[in-house]
């Protein structure tokens, strides 16, 4: 049995996983994980609209560029891997094939726990129907009669990332991540978003909102840990424990 501790981001577009849970990638590849980032899209009709702006622009040209600026966030948060399915956006839609696809990689990776998007997002079907398919896939993954042979998955967490509009999306984090000591990295991060820059100053705004709620839920000033920048997640499954 390996040892290896391992975790699995399935983004929607080829940019949410930088928002959302670049800190967590960072922190954890520190730590010593191997994470896998998958992109289902790139993005590239309806998150792309500056990309669109430039003359002579077509639809390839902008999933290249898409690819270009999550590779070098996925480099400046030291990811393990990024994998991109180009499954199409606004909408979003995977077949059976592109599913059994996202369950191999999921067999391979065999993840610690996986992260992915708010369950309900009104503002933008994509990113609920991206965690509809990682939890169908997780449980197909669970599935022993699913390709026979291969390693089954057991039950990772399956954490989810806060949403652009929180109080919309019906999003309650019960777990708070501190990612001070790998910040710099979610920002250059960030900064390779160069198609999305309006969103830049929001999210460092928010991870430093979510530091603080860090600081209030780990004793606040009763001695609570000095966070400077952290993120929000959601579980979604019950944790089995020895002692609380």
């Amino acid at each position: 049995m390996s040892d290896k501790k391992t975790a699995l981001v399935i983004s929607a577009h080829s940019a949410d996983f930088v928002w959302r849970c670049g800190g967590a990638i960072a922190l954890h590849q520190k730590k010593g994980y191997e994470v896998t980032i998958v992109c289902l899209s790139y993005g590239e009709r309806g998150e792309s609209a500056k990309l669109w702006k430039q003359e002579g622009m077509t639809l390839e040209k902008v999933k290249t560029a898409r690819r270009v600026e999550a590779e070098a966030a996925a480099q400046a948060l030291n990811a393990h891997e990024i994998k991109f399915m180009d499954a199409g956006d606004y909408p979003l839609e995977l077949d059976t094939d592109k599913k059994f696809e996202l369950v191999d990689i999921i067999r391979a990776v065999q993840p610690t726990f996986m992260l992915s998007h708010s369950t309900y997002d009104p503002y933008n079907t994509d990113h609920m129907y991206a965690t509809k398919v990682a939890m169908e896939c997780r449980m197909i993954a669970q599935a022993w009669g699913h390709n026979p042979g291969q390693k089954v998955l057991g039950a990772p967490q399956l954490y989810l990332f806060e949403p652009h509009q929180t109080e919309q999306m019906g999003w309650k984090p019960d777990v708070f991540l501190d990612i001070s000591d790998v910040w710099d990295n979610k920002w250059a991060a960030i900064q390779a978003m160069k198609g999305q820059e309006h969103l830049w100053t929001y999210y460092e705004n928010q991870a430093e909102n979510r530091a603080n709620h860090f600081r209030r839920n780990s004793g606040g000033m009763a001695g609570g840990r000095a966070a400077k920048y952290a993120e929000g997640f959601q579980s979604i499954y019950p944790r089995t424990v020895d002692e609380l």
